[in-house]
C-alpha cells in the first residue's frame, strides 16, 4: 500500500508537469521562445527557474551527504554561501546588466555574447564546445544522485527509474524549450519549498535527532560540530566558494537572465532567489549535516552518495510526505537536466554547427537541430554516470572546468571595457587548463593508471575550481591591461550601447 501511494504521488507529478508541456509548448514559436522565452519572463517565473536549475539531487544527495559525512553542522556553511554569494550577490550584480545586454543585442547563449563582446567567432566556438562536452558529467552526477533515490527509497533497478526521469526531460525540452521548462520550474519551486519544509519538520523531530534539545546536544559532540583542521577548512571553502561563484560562469544559470521581462522583474528576482535559496540549500545541507546522529562512521555509516536516501527512509516519515520528498527530488533534478540540456543542445547548434559548419541555417532548422543534440546530450549523461564516479566529483569537473573558463570574460565585460580579445582569451585558456587536471587525473584512473598523484588530484575538484576561476579573473585582468588596441574601441561602444531590432 505504501508503495502504491509513493507511485500515484509521482505519477501524479509527471502527468502535471505533460499537461504543463503540451499547453506551454503550443505558445514557442520562433527560435528565441525555444532558446529565451521571448524574454518575457516575470520575477517569480525568472528567479524559481534559476533556483531550480541551482539545486538537484545533486546537492540535496551528492553534496549535503558528502559535507555532512566530512564537516558535521559546518557542511551548512555551503548552503549558506549558496543563497549568499550564489543567488543574493549573483542576482545583484549580473542579472539587470545581463538582461539589459542580451536584450539590446538580441543575444540567445553565452556563447553569442562572447563573439558580440570580443569580436571572436573562434571564442563563440570555443565556448560552445566546452559547454556540450563538460555540461555532460554534471548532467551525469544528477542521474546518479536519483539513482541512489531509487536504489534506497523505492527499491527498484535505477536503470528503470534513470531512463523514466530521461525521457521525461527530453520531452519538457524539446516540446517548447525554455517556455514548458521555466513554467514547469514554477511548479517545481513550489513543490521543493514545501517539501523542503515538511522533511525540516519532520527530520528534526525523528526519535534520531530529538528535537531542538536533541539538536542541541548533537551540536555539542565532536561529530556534530567537529573541530577542523586548516586542511579540511580548505576543504570547506572550497567546496562553498566553487558551488557558489561557479554558478556566474554556467550557461544554465546565466541564460535564466536573458528571458528576464524588465529591471523591476530583475530586482524582484533578487529577493525570490534568495530566500530560495535560503529554504533549500540551507534545509538541504542542514539534513546532510544530521548525519552522525543517525550513523557512525566506520560501523553503520553508508557511502556519501546514499547517506542522505538511508537517513530519509529511517527517519520513519509518514508515506505521503516520502512521496511528496521523492517528487522534491525529482523535481530538483528533472528542472536542472532540462536547463542543462537545453543550454549544451543550443550551444552546439546555434553556436557551433550554425556558425563554423552551416552558416545559412534557418530558425526551423537550428530548433529542430537543437532537439536533437538534446536527446544527444542526455544519452552521454546516461552513458558517463554508469561510470560510478562519486557525484561531488562529476559536478566539480564540470563547474571547475566551465566557470573556470568563462566566468571572468562574462563577469569582467559586464563592468569594464578595457577588457580585450587578448585578455579574455588568457583567461578563458588559463582557467581551463587549471581546472581540467582532476578531470584529466579521473580519465587516467579509469584507464588504470592508479598513482597516489592520480588518486588524489581526481579527488581535488572543488579546489582547482576555486584557483581556476581566480586566476582566469587575474590574467583577463593583467593580460588586457597590457594588451590595449584603440581598434576594438567601435566593437566595445556596440556592445555596451547598441541595439539590435530584429530578434
Amino acid at each position: 500500500m505504501e508503495k502504491v501511494m509513493i507511485w500515484t504521488t509521482i505519477l501524479v507529478y509527471i502527468l502535471v508537469l505533460v499537461v504543463v508541456g503540451l499547453i506551454t509548448g503550443r505558445k514557442s514559436k520562433s527560435i528565441a521562445d525555444f532558446t529565451v522565452g521571448g524574454r518575457n519572463a516575470g520575477a517569480w517565473l525568472s528567479a524559481l527557474s534559476y533556483g531550480t536549475a541551482y539545486f538537484s539531487a545533486v546537492m540535496f544527495v551528492g553534496y549535503a551527504g558528502k559535507t555532512g559525512l566530512s564537516f558535521g553542522l559546518w557542511g551548512v556553511l555551503a548552503g549558506i554561501g549558496n543563497a549568499v554569494f550564489g543567488s543574493l550577490l549573483a542576482w545583484a550584480m549580473l542579472a539587470r546588466r545581463t538582461r539589459d545586454v542580451s536584450g539590446r543585442l538580441k543575444l540567445k547563449t553565452m556563447p553569442e555574447f562572447f563573439e558580440k563582446r570580443y569580436n571572436s567567432v573562434p571564442m563563440r566556438i570555443f565556448a560552445a564546445a566546452v559547454i556540450f562536452l563538460f555540461l555532460v558529467p554534471y548532467s551525469a552526477s544528477v542521474y546518479s544522485g536519483l539513482a541512489s533515490v531509487a536504489d534506497v527509497l523505492l527499491g527498484i533497478n535505477d536503470t528503470v527509474f534513470l531512463i523514466i526521469i530521461a525521457v521525461l526531460a527530453i520531452l519538457l525540452v524539446t516540446f517548447g524549450g525554455y517556455l514548458v521548462q521555466a513554467r514547469a520550474d514554477f511548479i517545481q519551486g513550489i513543490v521543493m519549498m514545501v517539501g523542503v519544509a515538511l522533511l525540516l519538520f519532520f527530520v528534526v523531530r525523528c526519535d534520531q535527532v530529538g528535537g531542538l534539545e536533541g539538536l542541541k546536544a548533537y551540536a555539542q559532540t565532536q561529530a556534530g560540530l567537529p573541530t577542523l583542521n586548516a586542511s579540511q577548512w580548505v576543504s570547506l571553502m572550497a567546496t562553498v566558494l566553487m558551488t557558489s561563484f561557479g554558478t556566474w560562469g554556467l550557461p544554465q544559470m546565466v541564460q535564466k537572465y536573458f528571458g528576464i521581462r524588465d529591471d523591476k522583474q530583475a530586482k524582484r528576482g533578487i529577493i525570490i532567489s534568495t530566500v530560495f535559496a535560503f529554504l533549500i540549500a540551507g534545509g538541504g545541507y542542514f539534513i546532510g549535516s544530521l548525519c552522525h546522529a543517525y550513523y557512525t562512521v566506520g560501523v553503520d555509516m553508508p557511502e556519501a552518495d546514499y547517506i542522505v536516501p538511508n537517513m530519509l527512509k529511517d527517519s520513519h516519515l509518514p508515506t505521503v510526505l516520502l512521496g511528496v520528498i521523492i517528487v522534491l527530488l525529482l523535481s530538483a533534478s528533472v528542472s536542472t537536466l532540462c536547463s542543462v540540456t537545453l543550454s549544451a543542445g543550443s550551444a552546439l547548434s546555434i553556436d557551433f554547427v550554425s556558425v563554423a559548419v552551416k552558416k545559412d541555417m534557418k530558425d526551423q532548422q537550428k530548433s529542430m537541430l537543437t532537439k536533437v543534440f538534446c536527446v544527444l546530450f542526455v544519452l552521454l549523461s546516461y552513458v558517463v554516470a554508469n561510470t560510478k564516479t562519486p557525484i561531488l566529483d562529476m559536478m566539480s569537473y564540470s563547474w571547475g572546468i566551465i566557470s573556470g573558463s568563462f566566468l571572468a570574460p562574462y563577469v569582467l565585460a559586464l563592468y569594464s571595457k578595457k577588457i580585450n580579445k587578448p585578455g579574455a582569451w588568457a583567461g578563458i585558456l588559463t582557467g581551463f587548463c587549471i581546472a581540467i587536471v582532476p578531470a584529466a587525473c579521473k580519465i587516467l584512473n579509469l584507464l588504470s593508471v592508479e598513482t597516489p598523484t592520480v588518486v588524489k588530484l581526481m579527488g581535488q575538484g572543488p579546489l582547482y575550481a576555486c584557483i581556476a576561476m581566480v586566476a582566469s579573473v587575474l590574467m583577463c585582468l593583467l593580460v588586457s591591461a597590457f594588451t590595449q588596441r584603440k581598434s576594438e574601441k567601435e566593437v566595445t561602444d556596440f556592445f555596451y550601447n547598441g541595439v539590435v531590432e530584429a530578434e
